[in-house]
């Protein structure tokens, strides 16, 4: 008999004063492969999709990667480099990530897993060069025949150049993209590895975010308490740690936590749609959503523009925080259901 997916969104508010640290806008520099042929870069400029004054290339292609976040996959590396993390259920009530780069490029990132057909539209969407390690015949049939410019890593499992079976864990669970080959491969398979992206909405430096205090966030896939995850924003920087149960998600070479300055949390359809559960999720239609800045919770809306996911309230899109973006995408049944508030007395 299937279990029952159980789905609990629990936001702990608690009312307290003085949270107004403004958002650190250092970025990290880039590896040595950004700048092999880099161009010129306008002082002026920023990253588009984290709104981050750039010190290097701002046209090389997006990569978006499949990554594994099986309880076995972790750490993973290179997730504190991505500009957008995308979490949604791939089958079971296990989650997996779809890692969008174009700021940062970090040398290894992983471990990488099969695909998916949602996780490729929002990489098709994005314009980014998808990369995954193994599909269903049907799956990868679907991305020839939209011509989603991909690279499969089963093509290629273990040649020690584009991906690498590392020996500290077991398959499926130790596939890891070296980004060094990924453009030179991308270039001999005709994909573009250069492009122009329009900017996500950010706020100016100084802007105020309104509204209730969210310092602790929690996001229940499942009934496993091994799959809450929990998001705890830090005064001192200004951004939200993340965890997956009792275990902090970590950078896996250093071991720092990973912060991000913008949480969407988002009601979208989801439709089992075989025996092995396998989900079809609506990602057009817009719905409920829940943003998490500077410790503070807006109530909004989700919508799709130009493919991409943007919050939005009373019509207006809200503009993100200059930074990294993690969006966790939840069943609309039952949804965002409950919302604890605790005040400070």
């Amino acid at each position: 008999m299937k279990k029952a997916l159980f789905v609990l969104f629990t936001v702990i508010l608690v009312f307290m004063a003085g949270c107004k640290d403004e958002v650190n806008n250092n970025q990290d520099k880039h590896s040595e492969l950004e700048n092999k042929n880099e161009a010129p870069k306008d002082q002026d400029s920023t990253y588009a999709f984290t709104g981050l004054p750039a010190d290097g290339r701002t046209n090389n292609r997006m990569v978006a990667v499949m990554v594994n976040n099986h309880a076995k996959a972790r750490p993973q590396a290179g997730l504190s480099q991505a500009d957008i993390v995308f979490e949604l259920l791939a089958e079971g009530d296990i989650t997996r990530f779809l890692a969008l780069y174009q700021s940062e490029l970090p040398p290894v990132i992983g471990p990488v897993r099969s695909a998916r057909e949602y996780y490729f539209d929002l990489a098709h969407a994005y314009n980014a060069i998808y990369v995954y390690h193994g599909a269903a015949d049907f799956i990868d049939q679907t991305i020839q025949d939209k011509g989603i410019d991909h690279l499969n890593g089963s093509l290629y499992d273990n040649d020690g150049i584009l991906f690498k079976r590392e020996s500290f864990r077991k398959p499926p669970h130790n596939s890891y993209l070296q980004i060094d080959a990924l453009y030179d491969e991308a270039e001999e398979k005709g994909y573009d590895v250069t492009a122009t992206y329009e900017a996500l909405p950010f706020a100016e430096a100084g802007s105020e975010v309104t509204g209730p205090l969210a310092p602790v966030v929690k996001v229940g896939y499942s009934n496993n308490p091994s799959e809450v995850v929990q998001y705890t924003f830090r005064q001192d920087s200004g951004r939200y740690t993340r965890s997956n149960g009792q275990q902090q998600t970590i950078e896996m070479e250093t071991e720092d936590p990973i912060e991000v300055s913008n949480v969407l949390i988002m009601e979208a359809h989801h439709e089992v749609i075989d025996e092995s559960g396998r989900r079809a999720i609506d990602l057009d239609s817009g719905g409920k959503a829940y943003l998490l800045q500077k410790g503070v919770l807006q109530e909004v809306k989700w919508e799709r523009q130009a493919g991409r996911i943007i919050p939005v309230k009373n019509g207006k899109e809200i503009p993100f925080i200059p930074g990294k973006t993690w969006i966790n995408v939840i069943p609309k049944q039952p949804g965002l259901q409950e919302i604890v508030t605790i005040s400070s007395g």
